[in-house]
């Protein structure tokens, strides 16, 4: 009886599933899965080499801009502005009509202050999750009256 059974599976297998259309339509599909993952990867691949390319041009930019603030820096401590200050700040000299003001040190009340403004724990902002953010968007709950 087992061996009948195994006769009609296979028998209604071959007849009816793997006939030329379906074994044609079913090649078709195996390209086209091969075709869209191949497509998938190489997208993948363009992705991560344009993140790249970001990367780099990013790091051009800022090359770029530190050698010109560099270019900038090195034309005014080349400049008789900077050397006129950086004389005056050595030596101690002033021009005809200045007058320098020496402050005395903090006394220890300000320094106890200012340690005291440091230790002030923060005040946090209130957060606002997304959905109130968007239901105030929508119906106008940050109108300003």
């Amino acid at each position: 009886m087992k061996k009948t059974n195994i006769r009609k599976i296979y028998y209604h297998i071959r007849y009816r599933y793997l006939t030329m259309n379906n074994v044609v339509i079913g090649i078709a599909l195996m390209i086209g899965a091969g075709w869209a993952w191949g497509s998938v990867e190489m997208m993948q691949r363009n992705f991560d080499l344009q993140k790249d390319v970001d990367g780099k041009s990013r790091q051009l930019k800022l090359v770029e801009l530190k050698t010109q603030n560099l270019t900038y820096e090195q034309r005014y401590y080349k400049s008789g502005e900077y050397q006129e200050l950086a004389v005056r700040a050595r030596l101690g000299l002033a021009k005809p009509g200045e007058k320098a003001i020496i402050l005395p040190p903090n006394s220890e009340a300000a320094k106890k202050a200012d340690v005291l403004l440091m230790k002030r724990p923060v005040q946090a902002v209130e957060s606002i999750d997304n959905f109130q953010l968007w239901v105030n968007f929508l119906f106008g709950g940050n109108r300003r009256e």
